[in-house]
């Protein structure tokens, strides 16, 4: 990464006074002339933003916050479009020019102006051996988002064909063509995209410059490699690709790498209707662990992720059952879950007092709006805590509450309300949000504690499957 360029600083000085008092102007002749900055110096300002701003917070003691992040990458790639649109209306471009007008382009996430101005720089005579294939690589990701396959084929192979070579940029272009491959449901193409892109990820452990980004580009990954076998029908290779995953995170001792990989598995296993081997190789699972990883701790810390979902694990592919000891539902009438079969049903245990419950809220407003004619059906599940707004109170006073939050959360769908602890224990949602998504049969497909970014799609991704399922 280019480092923060500083422009120069013109100074101002002022003549001393004439005995008359007035002050003499400088000769505006003799002025030097302000040098317009370099197109590079345009992208090392726009590059080392982020950086600069991360340094006047934490300087001025503001504390860190993903809203904050947002805000400053969304002036970066303001300021990176505004320095492109002054830079491209230059006349002679040239070079290195190209280059960097290319990658404000790119940070200012203009994809056709970065596609444009890196192919120009490309095809410049001599031009540096490391720019032009960061260039070639960037390039085929852009194609890869843009669903030009063949185009990426083709510079993917012009990059394979020149040196150097960087993990990082291997490992970034096979995964975006594996998932432009994906979208279009072509898994045989996708496949040995994400092979590559594993393979490249892994190597990255071996390098100490990518090694600290190496876990989560191997995770990325490999899910990339299970997903195309498994979408492919290719049982075999899914698992291996899982158990690779598996091996990896030993080898790397890393605990939620190993978590993942095995709660992978199980769901599969689930999900190819082999319930008995999922079950069997959550117990497996409880032995390897001191043959996996010699220290306590981390036994200890794998022991506990997998207890946490040993509830859901055995709940899932089973009838869902009935919610006990609901006191209110409303503003429906109290409904059973036989009686919404024929429905996508998503249960969605959560609090008033849960700040993460609160951040699912968009997309469950949006999923509501998005399917209810499809069939899907949200239910809002959660219990008396006795307090309200932070306040302690008796079970009316609380309901009026949870009534007032559904109003000013514009909430479409119902809530259940339960007496005591007994839904949340029967579906193993003592971690709040919890989400249980039940199949038009009534049978349970999905069950996640928490909420990310990527289990927001992963959940979209369950709902539009079992919509489509008849």
């Amino acid at each position: 990464m280019l480092r923060f360029a500083l422009f120069p600083i013109l100074i101002f000085t002022i003549c001393a006074p004439a005995q008359s008092g007035r002050i003499i102007p400088a000769d505006a002749t003799n002025a030097p002339a302000a040098a317009e900055p370099t197109v590079k110096q345009m992208f090392d300002e726009a590059n080392g933003y982020v950086r600069k701003k991360g340094a006047e917070f934490e300087s001025k003691k503001i504390p860190f916050n993903e809203g904050l992040l947002a805000q400053t990458k969304l002036e970066q790639r303001q300021l990176a479009a505004k320095l492109a649109a002054t830079a491209a209306t230059r006349s002679g471009l040239a070079g290195e020019e190209f280059y960097y007008l290319g990658m404000l382009y790119w940070i200012s996430e203009n994809l056709d102006g970065t596609s444009e101005n890196l192919r120009k720089f490309i095809a410049t005579e001599n031009a540096p051996a490391d720019r032009s294939q960061t260039a070639r690589s960037i390039i085929v990701v852009i194609d890869a988002k843009q669903k030009k396959l063949d185009d990426g084929e083709k510079m993917l192979t012009e990059y394979l064909a020149r040196d150097p070579k960087k993990l990082t940029e291997r490992s970034r272009m096979e995964g975006e063509m594996a998932k432009a491959y994906q979208a279009q449901k072509d898994f045989a193409g996708m496949a040995p995209h994400a092979d590559e892109g594993y393979a490249a990820s892994k190597s990255m452990l071996k390098d100490a410059a990518s090694r600290a980004r190496g876990l989560d580009e191997i995770l990325d990954a490999g899910m990339l490699v299970y997903e195309a076998y498994r979408d492919g029908s290719n049982r075999p290779k899914a698992e291996a690709g899982l158990d690779d995953m598996r091996a990896t995170a030993v080898a790397t001792g890393s605990t939620s790498f190993y978590y993942y990989a095995v709660d992978q598995k199980i769901k599969f296993f689930v999900e190819t209707g082999r319930k008995p081997a999922a079950m069997q190789l959550y117990k497996s699972v409880m032995t390897d662990l001191v043959r996996d990883f010699p220290r306590k701790d981390l036994q200890e810390d794998v022991l506990a992720r997998l207890q946490k979902r040993q509830q859901h694990y055995k709940l899932l592919g089973e009838t869902a059952p009935e919610l006990p000891m609901i006191d209110q539902w409303f503003p429906g009438k109290t409904r059973t879950l036989a009686d919404m079969r024929g429905k996508v049903v998503l249960l969605d245990f959560w609090a008033t007092w849960c700040g993460p419950c609160y951040e699912t809220f968009p997309y469950l407003i949006e999923w509501q709006q998005e399917f209810a004619s499809e069939g899907l059906e949200i239910v809002g599940v959660t219990r008396y805590y006795g307090t309200a707004d932070g306040v302690a109170a008796d079970n009316p006073v609380e309901i009026e509450y949870l009534k007032r939050v559904r109003r000013e959360e514009k909430l479409p769908y119902d809530f259940a309300v339960a007496k005591d602890q007994s839904a949340q224990l029967l579906y193993g949602a003592t971690g709040l949000p919890t989400a249980v998504v039940i199949d038009r049969k009534g049978i349970i497909r999905y069950i996640e504690t928490g909420t990310s970014s990527m289990r927001q799609a992963d959940m979209r991704a369950m709902i539009l499957k079992l919509l489509a399922e008849k």
